[in-house]
């Protein structure tokens, strides 16, 4: 993993890297990551209060639909796993969801479709979903508290769509949305 951890005031914040998860248990730390087309699944066991958080990075759907299921449920039960070995119990999980934007106009709809895998998956698991915030065609910075189940997430504003074509434009903070 390529989590990097920095300490502000006397909280811990932890971001996550694509492709990361993490879990604890401090009420100091704070999961951060920023999403494009990627999604991040939020996990906490309400009762033992404490959660973790992943940041996945999913293949192509379009091009190997076979391995992008394996990598989509592997990037799942890494979290739910570290969650259970920590102690959790699975009937105790609840879940926020996150992320799954379309960055780049007139490419394939990846962002929708980690959406709907994260969904599915949690349904199939009986895991309750009691967030969500997926699709737009923004990105989104999210800080998860793992003890209480908070998220707040920011939307990256930007000027103009990216065009597949076109070169990215700088983009700045903006809109607010805090779910406890």
């Amino acid at each position: 993993m390529t989590t990097t951890e920095f300490h502000m005031d006397q909280t811990v914040v932890k971001h996550l890297s694509q492709g990361d998860y993490e879990v604890s248990h401090d009420p100091n730390v704070m999961f951060s990551t920023t999403l494009g087309s990627c999604v991040s699944v939020c996990m906490w066991d309400s009762v033992l209060k404490f959660g973790g958080m992943n940041h996945m990075l999913l293949p192509d759907h379009q091009k190997n639909k076979t391995n992008w299921e394996i990598n989509d449920v592997h990037a799942m039960e890494l979290l739910v796993n570290a969650l259970i070995k920590k102690g959790a119990t699975k009937r105790n999980l609840q879940a926020k969801v996150f992320g799954g934007a379309r960055m780049v106009k007139g490419l394939s709809e990846i962002g929708m479709q980690n959406g709907v895998f994260a969904m599915k998956f949690l349904t199939q698991e009986n895991i309750p979903c009691l967030a969500e915030s997926l699709g737009g065609d923004r990105a989104r910075r999210l800080q998860f508290w793992p003890t209480t189940g908070r998220v707040r997430q920011r939307f990256v504003k930007s000027a103009d769509p990216i065009v597949a074509s076109a070169a990215p434009k700088p983009m700045a903070a903006g809109g607010d949305l805090e779910l406890f």
